[in-house]
């Protein structure tokens, strides 16, 4: 081997630039006001900067910028060009970013109120899927009826749900599966540019609600307290920072270690079930999460009984690792854009972009005013935020309003992902199923509605099924022991307007 091949160098000039396109987004953010407020990610900030760079080699040189040679040309050479790193680099920090998260050990416990508030958050979280997903599938089925657009599947309106619900990662994820087995053209391009247009959406829409409501008098900008505690960086009877092994080595090893097994695992299976290896291969990152259970009961066996006396999970080093892989993969996943691909599915594309947004805006917005009364304006931030764009588009939107994290909204955001995971993980299979045909298609966009119906059912329990059996119940009792009936109802209505005010 030659260390003076560029193919040597290939990966490490890919992670370089996408570094400095992070730098340099950040700088910009500090010296231009304007950018500041539109509070897009700097890592979407890097990536639209790359983007265009690209597009702009592509169309004056004939490739996109990734291709160039210092990053292994187009692959001509035996080389992996730097377009296929870049979509490598999204996959990969997808479940390196989710296990990371999966990581962190909590011991917070929850009151039955707190818990029913999670569990309605997880599962508003899956409906904001279901209803992106139907209303994206019905525009495409329509598309692929009316305009017959070439490499254009029916299904791929799916991709909204897994572009501004879940992410880039998923989105590429989705979009080649497509691409490969189901010959939609473009399609990992197609899912990415849903994803971008997803956090522009997250960032341009949730900075005019704030600064509308901000107007009415409804929220005000409340900044952020520093930590400056010991505790807020470790816990308890944690290992050293320096020892014989750094512990921020510590922490990378254990979350690659879980990622590593997940790839035994998915490698495994697909081998016995060869026809399911995309698929496979595209849960990645909830393989990833699952195997973090069992690894952390593991580790709390060991703490009860001694064998290992101190803590080796540090979770503020967790999320600056899950910070750094989401970071990356935006920003990865953005540049990876290859805008030639996109050239007829412009106009599918941004009308699934704005009604997307639409219907998402208006069903957390029901949702919050009814569910979350107290704190409906920073729980409609977090959530609007999470499905345009990431959890942590939802936060950096909920930190405008909240900066202290003084309502529930942020705990919402994150240990919702239990309920949700349970509702949606089944769900998701149908993507699976949705591109085998024009059919397929149909009766996925069938059940997904059906879902997202039941899944409100569920969601409103209390106020559709709990407060009429109590009504009935005191209407009996009353009935049984011979009182008038509006002393009968007094009781209820008292509830339900005290249940009112708390929502």
């Amino acid at each position: 081997m030659s260390f003076s091949s560029l193919g040597v160098w290939t990966v490490l000039m890919v992670v370089v630039v996408l570094l400095l396109s992070l730098l340099i987004g950040n700088i910009l953010r500090h010296f231009i006001p304007a950018l500041k407020k539109t509070l897009i990610p700097v890592s979407v900030l890097g990536g639209i900067l790359l983007l265009i760079i690209s597009t702009i080699t592509y169309y004056c040189a004939g490739e996109y910028f990734f291709n160039l040679p210092l990053f292994g040309g187009n692959g001509a050479d035996g080389h992996t060009s730097g377009m296929n790193v870049l979509e490598t680099i999204t996959y990969h920090c997808l479940g390196v970013g989710f296990v990371a998260t999966g990581m962190r050990s909590s011991k917070k416990k929850f009151n039955k109120k707190r818990a029913g508030e999670i569990f309605d958050s997880g599962v508003t979280t899956v409906n904001g899927y279901l209803i992106q997903a139907f209303v994206g599938l019905a525009i495409t089925l329509i598309a692929a009826y009316l305009i017959h657009t070439d490499g254009l599947i029916s299904a791929a309106g799916i991709l909204l749900a897994f572009g501004f619900g879940q992410g880039t990662g998923q989105a590429l994820n989705y979009g080649n599966i497509y691409e490969k087995d189901y010959g939609f053209t473009g399609g990992g391009n197609f899912g990415l540019t849903i994803a971008a247009l997803g956090f522009l959406v997250a960032c341009i829409v949730g900075v005019i609600y704030i600064n509308v409501m901000r107007r009415k008098g409804q929220i005000k900008i409340v900044e952020r307290e520093k930590g400056n505690s010991l505790s807020d960086y470790e816990d308890e009877n944690e290992i050293s920072v320096v020892s014989s092994m750094d512990k921020m080595t510590v922490q990378i090893a254990i979350v690659l270690a879980v990622y590593g097994a997940s790839f035994g695992i998915m490698y495994g299976l697909s081998a016995l079930i060869p026809s399911f290896t995309n698929t496979l291969f595209g849960f990645n990152f909830f393989i990833g999460v699952l195997l973090t259970i069992p690894v952390k009961a593991v580790l709390n066996k060991l703490y009860d009984k001694k064998i290992i006396k101190k803590q080796i999970v540090n979770n503020f080093m967790m999320d600056r690792i899950g910070g750094f892989a989401f970071d990356l993969m935006i920003v990865a996943g953005v540049a990876a854009i290859q805008i030639h691909l996109l050239a007829s599915y412009w106009g599918i594309l941004l009308i699934l972009a704005v009604v997307g947004a639409l219907v998402t805006l208006f069903y957390v917005n029901f949702v919050c005013k009814r569910k979350f009364g107290t704190y409906r304006h920073e729980q409609f931030l977090a959530f609007f935020g999470m499905l345009t764009g990431t959890a942590s588009t939802g936060m950096i939107l909920l930190r405008e309003i909240d900066g202290t994290y003084a309502t529930p909204a942020s705990e919402n955001l994150v240990y919702q992902n239990a309920p949700a995971m349970v509702f949606g993980f089944p769900l998701m299979f149908l993507a699976t199923y949705a591109p085998t045909n024009d059919l397929s298609a149909l009766i996925t966009c069938i059940i997904v509605g059906a879902a997202f119906v039941v899944l409100n059912l569920v969601l409103f329990r209390n106020e559709i099924f709990f407060r009429k059996r109590k009504r009935a119940e005191a209407v009996a009792e009353g009935e049984s022991s011979g009182e008038e009936p509006a002393q009968e109802t007094a009781e209820p209505v008292e509830s339900e307007t005290q249940t009112d005010g708390e929502e």
